[in-house]
């Protein structure tokens, strides 16, 4: 009888651990995915990548909602030449994943000249019909 016990114990370790697996493989993909969509600006594959009630919090203090953000991204408001991140620590807790990383870019933003950015950003993903997606963002200077 305990050795039933240990035995089942063990399965649903393993299918726990399997599917924490699968769900930090997911939620890095997704940021993988929007890091990219901000390189190659595409309005289509930003709304798949983010929630409707997306706050998008940037280091100057601006906070845009979705609309604003993926606007923004694509008229070349905010201009992403590179995107390097490193540090990145995912938890997911349920349907919820924070993920923190160092943000490190090369940009041309619309009407300036050409610099970079060195920040440390919080992002907030909800998992959604199957889809992780961008709830929430915030950028601070370091």
């Amino acid at each position: 009888m305990y050795r039933y016990l240990i035995i089942s114990t063990m399965v649903l370790m393993s299918c726990s651990n399997k599917a924490r697996q699968s769900n930090q493989l997911a939620v890095k993909e997704a940021v993988e995915d929007f890091r990219q969509t901000m390189l190659h600006p595409d309005q289509s594959k930003f709304e798949a990548l983010t929630s409707p009630l997306l706050t998008y919090g940037h280091s100057s203090g601006l906070i845009e909602d979705r609309e604003t953000c993926i606007a923004s991204m694509v008229n070349g408001k905010f201009k992403f030449l590179q995107i390097d991140l490193t540090e990145e620590k995912i938890d997911i807790e349920d349907k919820t994943a924070i993920v923190r990383h160092h943000f490190f870019a090369r940009t041309h933003d619309a009407g300036k000249s050409p610099g970079t950015v060195n920040l440390k950003v919080l992002q907030v993903w909800h998992l959604h019909e199957g889809h992780w997606r961008l709830l929430a963002r915030q950028a601070v200077r370091i």
